[in-house]
């Protein structure tokens, strides 16, 4: 008697055979990843595209200071002739050389001086106002932070003319503290540690006040180091802002030996070079002012990405 084979016997060679059939062009081609998943061939290159997107793109977004540096290095002649190359021919450095002989380096001085104090300042006085704030129970509390989204949408050059009134009637215009004092806080640093610091569970500070800490100790050590990454925000917008600011300086002094980087490289491009365009000392004035904030941003961006994922993996 002949046994007819079962379900379960004939279904792995049924599929054998179907798969056989299959011509081999209509299955996809799929790779394996590095990381096990697996990539089909429409994938790489809807990836290759993407990718030829972004680099196109961050061309476009170097190109400009490729040309600048690369201007700082050529002669006035060879700049005006070719101001898009960015071979320079000949090679030169004595844009550099021209502008050690300037005011350059005491304008590098005061503005090393007076970025350094505002950071600081800024930092120190903006997590205080923030926490306060955030934290602290008192009457008028909603009235000042309404006040102080107002500040953030009035224009900054609105308050240049009271801003003068203000240094010339304290007797401090045309002094280091004219360029410091009014640039120690600002709205919105005051906002995004006030927003950061709500975002803290108030259970860490109830701990700390049973342990008999008081609201500054509570603030400074136990607060503000979990606002790491609030605080590595607000450092960087600090320095820059204030390293590339220019019209309060315009305002605050017009006496030489406090001009700032701003001040001055703003003087050179706008006719204190002499005749002719200058392309290249300008460039090279620009290119100097452009190195300490992209060493400042690349330094505290990996602090801020650490703490930004410390704080996600928390939550």
């Amino acid at each position: 008697m002949t046994q007819t084979p079962s379900g379960d016997s004939l279904a792995p060679a049924a599929r054998a055979v179907a798969t056989a059939d299959v011509p081999a062009t209509q299955a996809p081609r799929r790779r394996s990843g590095d990381d096990g998943t697996t990539v089909t061939r429409s994938g790489r290159k809807k990836k290759l595209a993407v990718y030829t997107a972004l680099l196109a793109f961050s061309l476009v977004y170097i190109y400009p200071f490729v040309v600048q540096v690369s201007t700082s290095l050529k002669t006035n002649g060879d700049a005006v002739d070719n101001p898009l190359g960015v071979i320079p021919n000949p090679l030169t450095t004595a844009a550099f050389e021209r502008l050690a002989d300037t005011d350059f380096p005491l304008w590098f001085t005061n503005s090393v001086v007076v970025t350094v104090f505002v950071t600081l300042g800024r930092v120190f006085f903006n997590s205080l106002a923030g926490y306060a704030l955030a934290r602290l129970k008192f009457r008028g509390r909603e009235a000042v932070f309404t006040a102080l989204l107002a500040v953030l949408a009035v224009p900054g050059i609105v308050l240049l003319i009271p801003k003068f009134l203000v240094l010339n009637y304290l007797g401090i215009y045309n002094t280091y503290p004219a360029l410091i004092v009014p640039l120690l806080v600002d709205a919105a640093g005051v906002f995004i540690m006030k927003q950061f610091f709500e975002s803290i569970p108030p259970s860490v500070e109830e701990a700390a006040r049973i342990d008999g800490a008081g609201t500054f100790r509570i603030f400074w050590s136990v607060v503000l180091p979990m606002a790491k990454p609030a605080v590595i925000t607000l450092t960087i917008l600090a320095f820059q802002g204030s390293w590339n600011e220019l019209a309060h300086f315009i305002i605050a002094t017009n006496d030489p030996s406090l001009f700032t980087l701003t001040r001055g490289v703003g003087q050179l491009t706008s006719g204190g070079l002499g005749s002719g365009n200058q392309y290249p000392i300008s460039m090279a004035a620009a290119l100097l002012m452009t190195i300490p904030t992209a060493i400042v941003f690349v330094v505290f961006q990996r602090y801020f990405t650490q703490g930004a994922n410390a704080g996600a993996e928390k939550g």
